[in-house]
């Protein structure tokens, strides 16, 4: 068996220093977003809590799916790097980015050179970059693939983007990992889903996403963005792929959203009879201890397609 982890949305804090000229774009509305609502919402330990529940359930890899920052200053994405170095070796932990990691031009470029080693595949050469995704990592008998959504906006947007090039590459990856007989994640930020969140927050390109996994086929689709613990199903080659969804890693309890919960997925079989178990986890009351929140069978989707 595969034990795969999943958090998403870790929005690390506190904010550093700001300086008047960083505040000259789309980052002051941020700011002051953060400093109205966002730190409100943070309690010191939320985030240990939730890592602290990963290790002890014994978890063989952790996937992270974007907005590890706020404002995607240097000093948050230097910030950024080192907390990762905290977690594990790079291998065993695999990062895309979010909307708040792309959240200037040129922020996204900056946190690819910085998590390059939690953001490139087992076969990559040379600098990381916005054109290395999707990249492909395969553990066990699990392939786990990272595409970017993330892009810079104008403000008061957190849209993302499927581009038709990451499209092209991702489906060379889905049949190459196919042919192996391997359980394909796809790893993205925005939620390829209609209807998931608001307008102005939504994934350009998901009908161009569904349809590459309709002809190419994938076993699981892991987001984050609406920080909401979702679960959608979406046509594939064989029956219908979950999409699923998780809060976010920083989120105190007694907010409007869920507290803090990362995602286990128990993976075990083999092509064409996988047995996958999802359990949410997450921080309960002030003190901060974690429970399990709901159990689900991921297998269900595929079975009921191809009885």
């Amino acid at each position: 068996m595969f034990r795969l982890a999943h958090i998403s949305d870790v929005h690390l804090g506190p904010l550093p220093d700001v300086t008047y000229r960083e505040l000259a774009s789309k980052r002051i509305t941020g700011y002051v977003n953060w400093h109205r609502n966002r730190r409100r919402l943070l309690t010191a330990g939320v985030t240990e809590a939730i890592l602290d529940g990963i290790k002890a359930d014994g978890a063989d890899h952790l996937a992270i799916t974007g907005d590890l920052v706020n404002l995607a200053l240097d000093a948050e994405i230097e910030l950024a790097r080192i907390w990762l170095e905290t977690l594990g070796e790079p291998q065993d932990v695999s990062v895309v980015p979010g909307n708040h990691d792309a959240y200037v031009p040129g922020a996204l470029a900056k946190a690819c050179r910085a998590w390059q080693p939690w953001m490139t595949g087992d076969e990559a050469t040379g600098q990381a970059n916005r054109n290395g995704f999707p990249y492909l990592r395969i553990r066990g008998d699990v392939a786990l693939i990272g595409v970017s959504s993330a892009r810079a906006t104008a403000p008061f947007m957190a849209i993302g983007q499927f581009s038709s090039e990451q499209a092209r590459r991702l489906a060379v990856l889905l049949d190459m990992t196919r042919r192996r007989g391997l359980y394909r994640v796809i790893m993205i930020h925005h939620p390829p889903v209609r209807g998931a969140t608001a307008a102005h927050k939504r994934l350009y390109g998901i009908s161009l996403f569904q349809k590459t996994v309709r002809r190419h086929g994938a076993e699981l689709v892991l987001h984050g963005h609406t920080h909401l613990p979702t679960l959608f199903w979406i046509d594939g080659m064989q029956g219908k792929i979950p999409v699923v969804g998780v809060t976010a890693a920083g989120q105190s309890p007694g907010g409007q959203r869920p507290a803090a919960q990362y995602n286990l997925i128990d993976i075990a079989g083999t092509a064409g009879n996988w047995s996958v178990e999802l359990t949410r986890r997450g921080v309960t009351g002030q003190s901060l201890s974690v429970a399990t929140i709901s159990k689900s069978d991921l297998t269900r989707g595929q079975a009921a397609s191809t009885a």
